[in-house]
């Protein structure tokens, strides 16, 4: 997986408002209308998508000046802002009670801990901040309706009615550390990949010092990204909107659509899905992997290739399984343009170049499968990296000269050229759509004046620089602490080569983000720069990209919380220490459930593990360490080299940079044409998952979105606004507590004895069994040759 980014459900949503379709709804118009009549203190989420999407048209017009046209005392200048957030504060409600910090701690050790146990699992689920965010709702008002009105300690155990900023800050406390921490990769690559098993305190000093210095960094910027109005950050509007229709109990289509609530709508959702994952995911798991062709045609290897899901792509197209069609994100939240950018990137690289390359045996593709996550050596073994490294971990030139030169399947390689695609794609289309915007908002955030917002959080006090200041020292001494008392070959000035990378890039990055939604990653240029930098040092390596590519990124994600709390009125130093306090107890549960799982289920990270565990994500994080760290650009790239497979693959920043211009001079030509549908961005970055993801993950992904988003949307526009977003979030958690329970009451009790007589009939073992599941090639090699 070249680019290990994948945006949050907010951030998805926010691609809607750039949605051309809505200039085309009528029923959305109407739904504007409905929303100018309506204040914005009520209006929901959905129909304030509307009036989103209705604005951001205006917003994203270069020649718009607000200064002059919209320019108000007593609130936002934007109006996406003023259309979701209110222009009034109430410094007395209560913000960090007792029942914050309990529910927050909570949601800060339970998501974490199921995400990380999920994320080692094919195919896995991400427990996202919209789940906590509507349960946290009524167990809330539960707490504030029975809780005892008593004090311990001079603490109220029950503070009165549950509050808006109360719920705020607990859904924070859930998402901030939510997803898998990105440096638990090293310690898993490490432990699994080059047999290195350290203490929990130098796992500890690594996590929390990748996940937190960004946060140094973030709030250090805070005054050119979160105090200026003109730094909108579009994300936060949604969850912004969804925060008033709970606490309004308002939402779009209420008087015109009846029916169940949508607290039992979500539990009717949840039993559903956590019932029917017992069949695709334990008694029947063809249903996962419905390649009904290859069962037809078990032993050929060219319809293993094209109708294959294991190792082909995926053109039998059908599957019963959310967790295969949620792989990539929710398609129920996903805006249908995006989807349908997405599914014509995968189309024309995956179902149409891929297979051109790999049938004229471009790179040697036929002697491997044309889809693996898996590093190859010359006679389709997995690559014995171990056999090219000395006894420090270091690369041996003399010992891969020996062994063999580094092989990848077909979609791999077209996997980075995508990722080299989109860097150029990103920055170009962000230039041609948003430089004025961009230019003028920069320029307007260090002279405007603040705005409503920034004035009634004036009278909350800031946090002091020197907090973060003492932050990032705690925490660049931890880094330095996890290099140097502990072997990684990666001396203190590249970590500091590292930081500057990523704290050069976090304002103008920063500035992109929050006024197109767009992240630019820095993972590919990273590891670039560090495979030049220090050949042939894969842990070096892997720190140096988590360092450079997470701390920006973690940076960008405090600012967004941040900007969050500034719309919500959110006093600054308590979001400062409830972000802090839960990133650290998110990552320590993290590290426990790891260690807990490489101690208990056995042969974890292996491509045949019986339960699922086969580590996708790090299997392709042990990859690129191989790929960029061990072998290095030096003999993927260079001229003149022993191995250039993939040195073709260096046209794609050329081709990420020209599309969009050609996009844009056409669109200028013919305004009202598709093309104001197409996105180069989103294009080449839509499948950065594969692999591990296969067309299975991507297809049945499209067909739902198109269901939701697109058919339903239009017709039935009220049920889709009460019901959708809900539905996604049953979904996604019935999956998740169906695998937790599967996994200790079925699979991993007695060693796994109770589920024996289930292993072996044709249900469970058909897709494994044939060609596709085997990975052969079509072109088979005898015993003794090799290919290359």
């Amino acid at each position: 997986m070249p680019v290990e980014y994948s945006p949050t459900d907010s951030q998805v949503y926010t691609l809607d408002r750039l949605d051309p379709e809505f200039e085309d709804s009528v029923d959305l118009r109407t739904e504007d209308k409905e929303a100018q009549e309506t204040p914005p203190s009520i209006l929901s989420s959905d129909s304030q998508y509307s009036v989103l999407s209705r604005y951001s048209s205006d917003f994203n017009d270069p020649n718009l000046d607000f200064d002059s046209t919209d320019e108000l005392d007593d609130d936002s200048p934007y109006p996406e802002v003023r259309a979701a957030v209110a222009n009034t504060d109430d410094p007395t409600i209560p913000t960090t009670t007792i029942r914050t910090w309990v529910l927050g701690l909570a949601w800060a050790i339970l998501i974490p801990g199921l995400n990380q146990f999920l994320f080692f699992r094919y195919p896995f689920v991400v427990i996202r901040n919209l789940v906590p965010l509507l349960l946290t709702f009524p167990l809330g008002n539960l707490w504030a309706a029975y809780m005892p009105r008593k004090r311990i300690l001079g603490v109220s155990l029950n503070p009165g009615p549950f509050s808006m900023k109360e719920h705020v800050l607990i859904t924070i406390m859930a998402s901030v550390g939510g997803p898998s921490a990105y440096a638990t990769d090293i310690i898993a690559v490490q432990r699994v990949w080059y047999n290195q098993t350290y203490s929990f305190s130098y796992q500890w000093f690594l996590v929390m010092s990748t996940q937190l210095m960004g946060f140094s960094a973030g709030g250090m910027a805070r005054r050119f990204l979160v105090a200026p109005p003109s730094m909108i950050w579009p994300t936060t509007l949604v969850s912004c909107a969804m925060f008033n229709t709970l606490h309004s109990q308002q939402y779009i289509g209420a008087g015109l659509l009846g029916g169940i609530s949508r607290q039992r709508f979500f539990m009717y959702a949840f039993l559903g899905a956590f019932v029917w994952y017992f069949f695709p995911g334990y008694l029947f798991q063809a249903l996962s992997y419905f390649s009904w062709v290859t069962w037809i045609w078990p032993e050929n290897a060219v319809i293993a290739q094209l109708f294959g899901y294991v190792h082909g792509m995926g053109m039998s197209v059908i599957t019963f399984d959310w967790s295969q069609i949620a792989y990539i994100g929710s398609p129920l939240v996903t805006p249908w343009w995006a989807a349908a950018n997405v599914l014509m990137g995968f189309i024309i690289f995956y179902w149409i170049m891929t297979p051109i390359l790999y049938f004229t045996n471009t790179w040697d593709s036929l002697y491997m499968p044309i889809q693996s996550q898996l590093v190859y050596d010359n006679t389709l073994q997995q690559y014995n990296v171990t056999r090219v490294l000395t006894a420090d971990v270091t690369f041996d030139e003399a010992a891969y000269d020996a062994y063999s030169p580094l092989f990848i399947s077909t979609s791999f390689a077209v996997s980075y050229g995508l990722s080299f695609a989109t860097i150029t794609a990103t920055l170009v289309h962000t230039f041609l759509y948003y430089r004025k915007q961009i230019i003028k908002q920069a320029r307007r955030s260090l002279r405007e004046q603040p705005d409503i917002h920034a004035r009634l959080m004036s009278q909350y006090p800031q946090v002091p620089d020197w907090w973060y200041l003492v932050l990032f020292l705690i925490m660049f001494t931890l880094g330095i602490i996890s290099i140097e008392v502990w072997p990684s070959h990666m001396p203190v000035w590249a970590l500091v080569i590292a930081l500057l990378i990523a704290f050069t890039y976090v304002i103008p990055c920063g500035m992109i983000q929050a006024i197109t939604s767009q992240q630019i990653g820095l993972n590919v240029v990273t590891e670039l720069i560090i495979g030049y930098m220090l050949p042939g040092r894969p842990i070096a390596m892997m720190m140096f990209k988590t360092w450079g590519y997470i701390t920006m990124t973690q940076a960008l994600a405090f600012t967004l919380d941040f900007k969050l709390g500034h719309y919500m009125k959110i006093p600054p130093r308590q979001m400062f220490w409830c972000q802090i306090v839960a990133t650290m107890v998110a990552g320590t549960v993290q590290l426990g459930v790891q260690s807990w799982m490489f101690e208990n289920i056995s042969n974890i990270c292996s491509p045949t593990q019986k339960d699922g565990f086969t580590c996708a994500e790090t299997r392709i994080f042990g990859a690129a360490s191989v790929i960029w760290g061990v072998v290095g650009p030096k003999y993927q790239f260079s001229s003149g080299q022993r191995y250039q497979c993939v040195r073709s693959l260096l046209y794609f920043f050329v081709a990420g940079a020209i599309t969009p211009i050609i996009s844009w001079l056409l669109l200028r030509r013919w305004p009202n044409s598709f093309l104001r549908y197409v996105n180069f961005p989103v294009f080449f970055n839509g499948t950065y998952l594969i692999p591990p993801a296969t067309a299975i993950n991507f297809v049945p992904w499209a067909l739902v979105g198109f269901i939701f988003q697109y058919v339903i949307r239009r017709r039935n526009f009220p049920w889709w606004a009460k019901y959708n977003y809900v539905l996604s979030a049953a979904l996604d958690s019935g999956l998740a507590i169906s695998v937790v329970v599967i996994f200790f009451t079925l699979q991993y009790p007695q060693k796994g004895t109770i589920s024996k007589a289930l292993e072996n009939w044709w249900g469970n073992q058909v897709y494994k069994t044939n060609y596709d599941g085997l990975g052969v090639p079509v072109h088979q090699l005898a015993p003794g040759q090799t290919f290359g």
